[in-house]
């Protein structure tokens, strides 16, 4: 549950709490793929170090790590992070250390990529290259709900009942160790049309069994994974799901879904839910200022956890109004991170704040 926000400021720049978390304001970065494991162990870089200890020095109140995968055959791409190994869990580490010494708190997202995994990465060096990486060129098999592909991808691997029991497994072993590594929080990564939202969008999971048909049915891994985790997960750090609350196509996964899973997985202790929306198929979807955000006040109307937006959000005045509204708990920036690193630090000039506590000490001297 989220806590008061603190008196005087507007709610944006405010102090709040999620669970146990204290967190500086409701500002979240959100997760943005950067691909830059140049040597395809999963393993962060001083990439991730730069990039994300930036925006915690810029004065995010939490920091979300891109998409960071359970098992090697997780990733989307084989430049992904990864949290399946010791190695990685100590280059995590010094990460999350960093981002807390700036005042940020932290948390990871947790992935499998399913049937989209095994891509070239998103950046101008593979520009020329699309679709999936073979296996010859450090590729691999990638697994789904069924053997029916993406478009453009090669066909999967149907996952078996017992495949199945090893994805929560290994869900489980990356919750323990981002214990390990000192993340604050934690985000399961059910959207995007990745392999959970894959199972949840009846465009994609036709299985027959008790892992597709009915909604139970097709809400089961989701429950599965979220319920194990949580078990494992310490009881004060909250536990967050990013969900896409639309398949933005007639007949998919929609809102009202979306919205039973919610609940069901508020039951189950999840503390916060990260609204986005499409990916599992093809769809003609109308992009623009705010486009998801009343996706993410549906849910919240459905719900008694905080709910965060994202979705084009890019001014601090916008940002607030989404607030004041009552349309979200808080607001996540992603592409607008990128270009700016301390957009945190514009938001509380623009809005009137006084926050020297944005600043790290060697950096007040150019306070706004």
């Amino acid at each position: 549950m989220l806590s008061d926000p603190g008196a005087g400021a507007p709610t944006l720049l405010s102090p709040t709490r999620l669970r146990e978390l204290e967190l500086r304001n409701r500002i979240w970065l959100a997760p943005m793929c950067q691909y830059m494991v140049e040597a395809g162990d999963g393993v962060p870089t001083d990439w991730h170090l730069v990039h994300l200890g930036a925006r915690a020095a810029g004065g995010f109140g939490l920091i979300i790590t891109e998409a960071t995968a359970i098992s090697p055959e997780g990733r989307i791409s084989p430049q992904d992070t990864g949290i399946w190994n010791d190695e990685q869990v100590a280059a995590w580490a010094r990460i999350t250390r960093f981002c807390q010494e700036q005042g940020a708190k932290v948390a990871v997202q947790l992935a499998h990529a399913g049937r989209k995994a095994s891509t070239w990465p998103a950046l101008p060096a593979f520009r020329g290259r699309r679709g999936t990486v073979p296996e010859f060129a450090a590729g691999w098999r990638a697994v789904g709900p069924t053997t029916d592909p993406f478009p453009g991808l090669d066909a999967p691997d149907a996952l078996s009942r017992d495949d199945i029991a090893r994805v929560v497994e290994d869900f489980v072993a990356g919750a323990r160790r981002a214990e390990q590594a000192g993340f604050d929080a934690l985000e399961l990564h059910f959207a995007h049309g990745y392999l959970v939202h894959e199972f949840l969008s009846p465009l994609v999971n036709t299985r027959t069994d008790e892992y597709g048909g009915d909604g139970p049915g097709r809400r089961r891994l989701a429950l599965e994974i979220a319920a194990a985790v949580r078990e494992q997960w310490p009881a004060e750090r909250p536990l967050i799901v990013r969900l896409s609350a639309t398949d933005w196509i007639d007949g998919g996964w929609d809102v009202e879904q979306s919205a039973t899973l919610a609940r069901e997985l508020e039951r189950v202790g999840v503390d916060a839910l990260h609204v986005s929306t499409g990916g599992a198929v093809i769809a003609d979807i109308a992009v623009g200022p705010e486009y998801q955000v009343g996706f993410a006040r549906a849910l919240r109307e459905a719900v008694s956890m905080p709910v965060a937006a994202v979705g084009l959000i890019t001014e601090p005045e916008g940002a607030q109004a989404v607030l004041d509204r009552g349309d979200a708990d808080f607001v996540a920036l992603g592409r607008a991170a990128l270009r700016e690193p301390a957009w945190p630090q514009r938001a509380a000039h623009e809005l009137a704040v006084r926050a020297p506590e944005l600043y790290p000490g060697a950096y007040r001297r150019g306070a706004w």
